[in-house]
């Protein structure tokens, strides 16, 4: 199973089996603008559907990031430590932040489809 899901937020996950990539939408990093610099948080940190992992800093801002569910963290994308703006570039494929290990599955159903994201930023 490979589907990805979408946060109020403006986080998307993408899920494949146990694990899952996150990152934030196209409108999300429309909305932020030039990413200059990424804060991820440590491998192995574990956090709950809603808590800060992160934050992004914009030239002109600094975002937060939500994590959609509650997992623990596998991996961190080297790529956007020294080129943060393939954010910008690709938020939704090589611009993902981290990989991580799906604590309960069950938190997937209080995420949005991408129907229902299109719908909230209308």
């Amino acid at each position: 199973m490979c589907k990805k899901l979408f946060t109020k937020d403006h986080e998307w996950i993408k899920i494949e089996s146990d694990i899952a990539f996150i990152g934030i939408t196209d409108y999300a990093q429309s909305e932020l603008g030039d990413i200059i610099f990424v804060e991820p948080p440590q491998l192995g940190e574990t956090f709950r559907a809603g808590d800060i992992f992160g934050t992004l800093e914009a030239v002109k801002t600094v975002a937060d990031l939500y994590m959609p569910i509650g997992s623990e963290i596998l991996q961190i994308n080297e790529k956007i430590d020294s080129n943060p703006e393939i954010i910008n570039s690709d938020p939704e494929g090589e611009g993902w932040i981290v990989k991580v290990k799906i604590e309960n599955e069950d938190e997937l159903n209080k995420l949005l489809t991408e129907d229902q994201y299109r719908e909230l930023i209308k």
